[in-house]
């Protein structure tokens, strides 16, 4: 029997894509995290922190982020589905839409375009080019699925799945407003019915885009990698469920103390906590493929960085959970904590899985092996030492911040001004800063390791090249 021929070459370019936006949004990032220390790097009106900001949210969760699940569902579905893409066509369009619309929501939030709504500041006509751009990759992806020729449907297929109608209907639902002008708009929601939607929205925003699709690919690249199957698909299905019907429930927690009903702060403030078991069954399962293979954790890094990626994400849901409580929710909210948890999940847990499948895919779709495995492996240390550096001096501040806002005097006045609990921050954003240089400086590695690959890489066996069904 004949072997399937894959489509490789929109790999290639969303792959390459993926990884411009993602070295925009570390660099802003960075650039951002020097503003908050020198107040005279803002440049009005167009690059103060204000607008730069939400470019490096969006530039990371939707062009580095989705450009990445872009290239991976397109790769694994082929392959887990042994068929080609349903659609080469719809998925150049989509190439190029994407491209589109990244560099039309850039200028339009450097121009001050922006609904003020979390992970989702983009104005209506950006909103409309997000939906076909979504439609379209959906269409592509599930027709593919439909089409399949392998009866059994892996787990990456099922988060693939949830993923794709999940991000539909939450990014739909936030993004309803009466447009009032060619760039501006209102929501239809009001006062706590926008704030409860919008945290719908961006709490699982996080489920699905930073967590379903990660978990996709883990569940996809760690087997490849290794050589030994996943512990338990069983498992694996029953963290999917409880983890998918979960999940939902939690956006609230963001609201706790809020004029939101007391009920529903409640129910959400329980369902993240019942959370930890879901996605722990996830952790769980990885670890237990391991089992007899923790030698590779030294001599494969590829397992390096998916087995580090994984226990960012126990760790992420432990602590998101915590936070979801009220009495720890008052104390913390507000403070550098909450950034610290949110860089733990996307430069520890999603970046890393992500770079791991980057880095399986370059030898099966350029045929060639990776440039340098040291440089490889000095990647995974520069990003994982840049990201604890990142995310601990956040805690440890936040924990400060707290502490000071806190503080009363026996007559009950506050013990500290706005003024002085900002100045003893900027010892630990400049702790940040420098953590954010050393990751960016890893980015740059892989860069650079990327393209040695594509120019100089050796060619691999022919075997992994029939392996992959390629002529």
């Amino acid at each position: 029997m004949g072997k399937p021929q894959y489509h490789t070459d929109i790999v290639k370019s969303f792959v390459n894509w993926s990884l411009v936006w993602g070295v925009v949004a570390v660099l802003v990032g960075v650039i951002v995290s020097f503003q908050m220390i020198n107040p005279d790097l803002n440049y009005p009106p167009y690059f103060t922190f204000g607008r730069l900001r939400p470019i490096h949210t969006n530039a990371g969760i939707y062009g580095w982020g989705v450009g990445t699940i872009f290239a991976m569902f397109i790769y694994m579905v082929q392959r887990l589905c042994k068929t080609p893409l349903w659609s080469l066509g719809l998925a150049r369009f989509q190439l190029w839409l994407f491209n589109a619309t990244i560099i039309a929501a850039a200028v339009t939030l450097l121009l001050g375009y922006n609904t003020t709504l979390e992970y989702h500041e983009m104005e209506w006509p950006i909103d409309l080019m997000i939906v076909v751009l979504w439609v379209v990759f959906s269409i592509n992806i599930i027709m593919t699925i439909i089409k399949r020729k392998e009866e059994q449907m892996y787990i990456s297929l099922w988060y693939m799945m949830a993923a794709l109608i999940g991000v539909a209907i939450l990014f739909t639902v936030n993004a309803l407003a009466v447009p009032v002008s060619a760039f501006k708009s209102y929501s239809i929601f009001a006062g706590t019915n926008s704030a409860n939607v919008q945290w719908w929205f961006g709490h699982n925003a996080v489920a699905m885009a930073l967590t379903a699709p990660p978990l996709a690919m883990f569940y996809y690249f760690l087997p490849k990698s290794t050589g030994v199957p996943i512990y338990s698909h069983r498992l694996s299905i029953i963290a999917f469920w409880s983890l998918i019907f979960m999940y939902l429930w939690t956006g609230a927690h963001h609201l706790l103390w809020t004029p939101i009903p007391d009920w529903i702060q409640t129910l959400a403030m329980a369902f993240s906590i019942m959370l930890i078991a879901p996605s722990w069954g996830s952790v769980i399962n990885g670890y237990m493929s391991m089992k007899g293979q923790w030698h590779q954790m030294r001599d494969n890094y590829l397992v390096k960085f998916l087995i580090l990626g994984i226990t960012f994400y126990g760790l992420q849901t432990l602590q998101g959970p915590m936070q979801a409580i009220r009495t720890f929710s008052a104390f913390i909210h507000y403070t550098d904590w909450v950034p610290g948890h949110i860089h733990m999940g996307t430069m520890g847990w999603v970046s890393l899985v992500s770079v791991a499948g980057i880095y399986f895919l370059l030898p099966r779709i350029y045929g060639r092996e990776v440039y340098s495995i040291p440089l490889a492996n000095l990647h995974f240390w520069l990003v994982v030492i840049g990201q604890l550096i990142w995310s601990t001096s956040m805690w440890i501040s936040g924990i400060l911040q707290a502490g000071m806002w806190n503080a009363m005097n026996a007559d009950g006045s506050l013990t500290y001004t706005f003024t002085e609990t900002m100045v003893e921050m900027y010892p630990y954003w400049w702790i940040r800063a420098i953590g954010g240089v050393i990751y960016l400086i890893g980015i740059l590695v892989f860069i650079y390791n990327v393209y040695m690959t594509v120019q100089k890489g050796k060619e691999p066996a022919p075997k992994l090249l029939e392996v992959e069904g390629r002529a």
